[in-house]
Parts: structure tokens; C-alpha cells; sequence
């Protein structure tokens, strides 16, 4: 039940996530950043099916970044990335798109976007593109967090917009459509907390199973604490991990996969400095 549960969020996720592209963005010339923004370029340029650019260049994406995953994401993300790629195209034939205010299309095209991406999230998958990219970069150079590739591929996408449209106007546009997503899925994802830092504490016997799934599917790095619990004063570990908002639900599932008893409180950081997150 809990994975008809998921792939049934994840199918209205990625509809949602269609219609952002199919009704407000691609109409307008507004790129929304990662694969989506470039199929949307060169769905202009040269009649490319976006959904088809999507679908074939997250191909090589998955050999080259998901090895070391969990296997529920991969197979959930496989799924989410199919599922948007189809529901693009068929919709180009169908649906009946939005030409009116493009103020309102960044808007709009930026709500829609956020909310499907958090319902795949929520149901501990992902879209693929960038952020394979972004991960498998951030193995190789960790000194660049995964947020920071992320926007700096975000923001290549948009400049280059500009340039393929000749106006800076689709530039702005497309950055006021980022932004609304970014913002729609923390709140959708933990309310209207303006905080972009999450701390998690994981009081577990399975400390070592749940700090590996942790290191490998997400990554952050984790801290390991000695621990007695205070009424059965038996021996535990405490994990404590800093994460981004649209992670928590990966952790989660990584906790409760090794370990269904574990006892996790998750807290807003009011501010997080360090490696991966402000210097």
C-alpha cells in the first residue's frame, strides 16, 4: 500500500510538473533552469520534443551518477523522470496553453513546478537531470555543495535563454519563476519557514546501516554521538546530520528503512555555516 501510496504522488507530481511546462512556461520563453530550461531552448530553435530531450539525456545521467543509490530511489526517480517526459509531450498535443500576462506565467509556471517537484520528493524520488549532475559533481569536488552546482547550472541555463530569445526580459522572467518554485517547495515541504537549513537527530541502534545510506544516497555528512538512554540506560548513537529541506524526506526513508523503531526529531537551523552550506 505504501508504494501505491508513493508512485500514485509521484504520477500527480509529475503531472503537475508537465503542465507548469506545457501551459505556462514553454509558451512563454521562459526556461525554468536544469534539462527542462535547455529542452525548452532547443524546443524553440528546432522544434525538439521536450519531453523526448529530457528522457534520452537523463539516460546517460543515471549510468554516470546514480551508482551508489538506494535502489527504491533510483527505481522512484526512474519512474518520475519517464512519467514527466511522456506527460510533456502528450500534453503539447492537448493541452491549451497560457499567452496571456508572462508576469503571470512565471508565476504560475513557477507554483505548478514547485508543487509537483515536492510531491515526487515527498515520496523519496526526483526528476533526475541536474541534480544527478550536481551530486556526481560534488563526489568528485566536495568542495562545491550540491545546492551551489545546482544554481550555477540554473543560472547558465537562464543566461543562455537571453541570448536564444534576445531578451533580457525571458532572463528575468525565468529567474522569477526559479525562485517561486524553490520557495513553493519548502513550504509545501515544512510551511512558511523562511530557514533553508534543517537538523536532524537520530537516536538508533543502526547507527552504522543509516550513517551509509545517508553518505551514499543524499550525501551530508553526518556526526556520531555516544549515547545511554536515560530510563533503559542501554548504549545508543545519536546522529546528527545538517541537511537542505527537499532532503529530509530521503533521510527519513533511509532511517526508517534500517531502522522502524528509531527515535528522529527534525528542527529548523536558524543559520548552518560550514561545508556545503554558507561559508
Amino acid at each position: 500500500m505504501k508504494l501505491i501510496k508513493d508512485y500514485t504522488v509521484i504520477a500527480a507530481g509529475a503531472l503537475i510538473y508537465a503542465l507548469s511546462v506545457v501551459v505556462f512556461t514553454s509558451p512563454n520563453r521562459i526556461a525554468p533552469g536544469g534539462l527542462t530550461g535547455v529542452g525548452t531552448l532547443l524546443n524553440y530553435l528546432f522544434s525538439v520534443p521536450i519531453g523526448t530531450f529530457i528522457l534520452v539525456m537523463n539516460v546517460p545521467l543515471f549510468l554516470l551518477g546514480l551508482r551508489g543509490m538506494g535502489r527504491g530511489f533510483v527505481v522512484k526517480t526512474l519512474v518520475a523522470t519517464a512519467l514527466v517526459s511522456v506527460l510533456i509531450d502528450v500534453l503539447s498535443e492537448i493541452a491549451v496553453p497560457y499567452r496571456g500576462d508572462v508576469m503571470l506565467a512565471a508565476v504560475f509556471g513557477g507554483i505548478f513546478n514547485g508543487a509537483g517537484l515536492a510531491l515526487v520528493f515527498s515520496a523519496g524520488g526526483s526528476t533526475g537531470g541536474t541534480d544527478i549532475v550536481a551530486t556526481t559533481l560534488h563526489r568528485r569536488f566536495p568542495q562545491f555543495s550540491v545546492g551551489h552546482i545546482i544554481l550555477a547550472c540554473d543560472a547558465l541555463v537562464v543566461t543562455v535563454a537571453g541570448l536564444v530569445y534576445s531578451s533580457v526580459e525571458s532572463s528575468l522572467y525565468a529567474v522569477i519563476s526559479i525562485f517561486v518554485a524553490s520557495k513553493l517547495i519548502d513550504v509545501i515541504t515544512y510551511g512558511t519557514s523562511r530557514d533553508n537549513g534543517k537538523l536532524m537527530l537520530i537516536i538508533t541502534a543502526e547507527h552504522r546501516a543509516i550513517l551509509k545510506g545517508i553518505l551514499a544516497e543524499i550525501p551530508r555528512g553526518v556526526t556520531v554521538i555516544d549515547a545511554v538512554g536515560g530510563y533503559s540506560s542501554s548504549p545508543k548513537k545519536l546522529l546528527v546530520c545538517a541537511l537542505r529541506p527537499r532532503q529530509i524526506f530521503r533521510a527519513m526513508a533511509i532511517v526508517k528503512n534500517h531502522d522502524k523503531n528509531a527515535f528522529v526529531i527534525v528542527t529548523t537551523a536558524t543559520e548552518i555555516s560550514g561545508l556545503g552550506f554558507k561559508n
